[in-house]
């Protein structure tokens, strides 16, 4: 037996204006003619309801980032580029997300982390006339965007908290377009600005914070090219205090004398969290199945062949380090071996890598499950029919991935040593002025990631550095 479904909910209006009728269309053509809407077109070029009820957070991500044409980590499907809100999470089950949805401050960690430029502000940290001017700023442009978090019944909606994107700005009547994603519910609508912002003023019943606003734009360069900090391993929260707060205190109360020593209390204390090597992810290009392929051509575009090529050098510049020559002594040592998994359970990387097309339809792509044992970094071949004509591709051992988190940490992070000597010797050894620019960056980024997150779960976004302020 069917049910009939809830219709959509009749916009409350005032204080809304429905964008669709008389009045909002007017609204529109005046702000159009006053370059308050230039943001609008691409917005509305890949406009999408949220899929669950509390979707609207990851769901106005993915339609952000899909404006913005940033390229998510791993294809959607086949060649496909493309955002949608179930490839969005920040550390926590979907299920969680699913009946709760996302915190102002997971929607921050989670742009930041899919290569998002954004600036964050909670109503305490700014006022009426600053969220004007970003607003105005924004829809002035095509290359960023104001989303908001507030509250539904400043406009007498049903609801809650929700966010939603910014598609343009009426100067005249002060007015803002909010394009609600919950296309289900409410249709694109018109309301003042000043109740907006009082709708953003009030406070997450969650967090206990404030609600606020956030201008997201992309960045000029790609936030890594080897290296992430992984949201989807459980333990993230626990690792980051660990690494920011608990580890400098630990430091202070171990007589370490020498590196070994000292890389032996910084993954064997007791207060370490285990499985710590989850905590960094190798930043894959997944290239999809042989059947996605378009018109019969590779789904190894030049771009994720040059990605590739940059990852084989930054991963060279890892082994290149002196630390990384004493991780490696340590993973191979007496010390590391009550606490290092066995490599048969360590380190399964999926290549998902199509071959060249050959004249052959029917081409074959092999699927290839790949050890980082800790050991020696393993090739990918890549096999075509019967013949070995691919490429390979080297992946990050477990020697890389400690080497990239000694790195990440703060250099604050051994001010507490004892030994003056050996103080100065793992500076040395973590000090981002000796490197390459490349590994440069990639530390920079993972020591940023690793700040954000923590902040980010401790409400503390506007404590943050989240990009460089929009001009």
């Amino acid at each position: 037996m069917s049910f009939p479904g809830l219709p959509r909910i009749a916009l409350p209006s005032p204080p809304a204006i429905d964008f669709a009728s008389i009045e909002g269309k007017r609204l529109f053509t005046e702000a159009l003619g006053n370059g308050t809407m230039e943001g609008f077109f691409k917005l509305i070029s890949y406009y999408q309801s949220q899929t669950e009820i509390n979707y609207c957070g990851v769901g106005t991500l993915a339609m952000v980032l899909n404006t913005l044409a940033i390229d998510p980590p791993k294809k959607w499907k086949g060649r496909w580029s493309w955002y949608v809100d179930s490839m969005l999470d920040c550390g926590e089950p979907f299920s969680n997300i699913k009946s709760e949805g996302i915190s102002f401050g997971n929607f921050v960690y989670l742009a930041h982390c899919n290569g998002a430029q954004i600036e964050a502000f909670r109503t305490s940290e700014s006022t009426v006339d600053d969220f004007r001017k970003s607003v105005i700023l924004s829809t002035c442009k095509q290359d960023c965007h104001v989303v908001s978090l507030y509250h539904r019944t400043g406009f007498k909606q049903e609801g809650n908290g929700h966010f939603s994107p910014i598609g343009g700005y009426h100067a005249g009547r002060d007015m803002v377009l909010i394009l609600d994603v919950a296309r289900f519910k409410y249709p694109p609508h018109w309301v003042p600005l000043t109740l907006l912002w009082d709708a953003m003023d009030t406070t997450d019943e969650q967090t206990g914070q404030r609600r606020g606003y956030m201008i997201i734009s992309k960045p000029g360069r790609a936030p890594s090219i080897l290296y992430s900090l992984s949201s989807k391993h459980v333990g993230w929260i626990g690792v980051a205090k660990y690494v920011v707060d608990d580890l400098p205190l630990v430091l202070k109360s171990e007589d370490v004398k020498d590196i070994q020593s000292l890389l032996g209390v910084v993954f064997t204390s007791s207060s370490s969290p285990s499985n710590f090597e989850e905590f960094i992810n190798w930043v894959v290009v997944q290239i999809g199945k042989p059947e996605d392929a378009y018109g019969g051509q590779s789904c190894l575009s030049s771009e994720d062949k040059a990605r590739l090529v940059l990852k084989e050098k930054v991963l060279k510049q890892v082994q290149d380090t002196s630390l990384f020559k004493h991780v490696t002594e340590f993973l191979s040592s007496e010390k590391s071996k009550s606490w290092r998994r066995s490599p048969t359970t360590y380190g399964f990387w999926e290549a998902r890598i199509l071959a060249e097309k050959s004249g052959n339809s029917e081409s074959i792509k092999k699927k290839w499950w790949l050890r980082a044992d800790g050991e020696k970094a393993n090739k990918v071949t890549v096999v075509n029919g019967n013949s070995e004509n691919g490429f390979d591709q080297v992946l990050p051992s477990r020697n890389c991935i400690f080497t990239a988190l000694v790195l990440a940490m703060s250099p604050k992070t051994w001010s507490g040593i004892r030994e003056k000597k050996l103080c100065q010797e793992i500076y040395n050894l973590v000090s981002i002025e000796t490197l390459p620019t490349l590994l440069q960056q990639e530390v920079l980024h993972l020591r940023g990631e690793l700040q954000l997150l923590k902040r980010c779960h401790e409400n503390k976004v506007e404590d943050a550095v989240v990009g460089a302020p929009m001009i």
